[in-house]
């Protein structure tokens, strides 16, 4: 089988890298991590059985979509979690574990039916829960499709009623003084990964950011946060 798996995030691509690895000789694996690199034309002279896209973050080429079998990995139970920031948007609603849908990629965003669903803990900084999503991609979804056979592989429509998240804006990231302190701890570890705006408080000329939250019980206070701060001078 001849696959391509186009993603940006480091995590992902060095599971992709172990994956091509593990599979050599069996599977023939492409590994695309610009928009440069991943065009209608390598694509075409390439003809992959699936393009599986974890975390790619750029708008596909209908080029693509129309004449290949792209799979998109969703870390929402769908169709509940449609659209942007899923993770942030499932933190802040109070959710502590969420499923990985994969999914055929058309042209209703996030609404393609679906082949299969994992089941993912939301525990941790958001880079802990990325890296978690990415094992399972890559060690138990992906395998699926590689070893079932493409017959066996028939995806499914969603169910439900859908609801739609809102991607959210550097700007939402702000901590405010009405917020609790789980509030505050949630605020912080969800942002908290490569490539994603910290959690922040405005100070004066300084933007406070945080990470590495970490919550803890004291016997004379009661719980208490602490992460690591940094002061950002802002423009006057």
């Amino acid at each position: 089988m001849k696959i391509i798996v186009a993603t940006i995030k480091s995590w992902n691509i060095a599971r992709a890298e172990a994956l091509q690895k593990q599979y050599e000789g069996v599977h023939d694996i492409v590994i695309y991590t610009t928009r440069e690199e991943f065009n209608a034309e390598n694509v075409r002279d390439f003809q992959p059985d699936y393009i599986f896209l974890p975390h790619w973050s750029y708008i596909m080429p209908r080029e693509i979509t129309d004449n290949w079998e792209c799979v998109v990995f969703h870390m929402t139970d769908l169709p509940y979690g449609r659209g942007g920031s899923p993770l942030q948007n499932l933190i802040v609603r109070g959710h502590k574990e969420t499923k990985i849908s994969a999914i055929k990629m058309t042209e209703r965003l996030d609404g393609g039916p679906v082949y299969m669903k994992r089941v993912l803990s939301l525990e941790g900084s958001a880079q802990e829960i990325f890296v978690r999503c990415s094992d399972i991609i890559f060690q138990e979804m992906i395998p699926l499709f590689l070893e079932g056979g493409k017959e066996n592989m028939v995806p499914v429509p969603q169910e439900g009623e859908p609801v739609i998240f809102k991607r959210r804006k550097p700007e939402d990231g702000q901590i405010t003084s009405d917020m609790g302190i789980d509030q505050i701890y949630d605020y912080i570890r969800m942002l908290d990964a490569e490539g994603y705006p910290r959690a922040f408080i405005e100070f004066g000329n300084y933007r406070l950011e945080f990470e590495k939250a970490c919550m803890a019980d004291d016997a004379g206070s009661g719980r208490e946060l602490s992460a690591r701060v940094v002061f950002r001078p802002t423009a006057e």
